[in-house]
């Protein structure tokens, strides 16, 4: 369950990372994309190193609520 900040913003980060690896492989949407939103929330570098360190965060913020082996 969703039940504080900390659970919603990862639970974006983890759409947002979806939404990035499906733009890779060529799927657009309206809108702005998932990568120009990842850039504004300060990620830096194309789009293989962007879904790289949200990959990374996403595991960190796991981590720290005590689930392991998230992918």
């Amino acid at each position: 369950m969703l039940s504080n900040m900390t659970h919603i913003d990862l639970f974006r980060l983890c759409t947002l990372r979806s939404g990035l690896s499906l733009e890779m492989k060529g799927l657009t949407k309206s809108g702005r994309s998932c990568y120009a939103i990842l850039k504004g929330m300060g990620y830096k570098g194309s789009r293989q190193a962007v879904l790289a360190s949200v990959i990374l965060d996403i595991e960190n913020g796991f981590n720290k609520l005590g689930v392991n082996n998230v992918f």
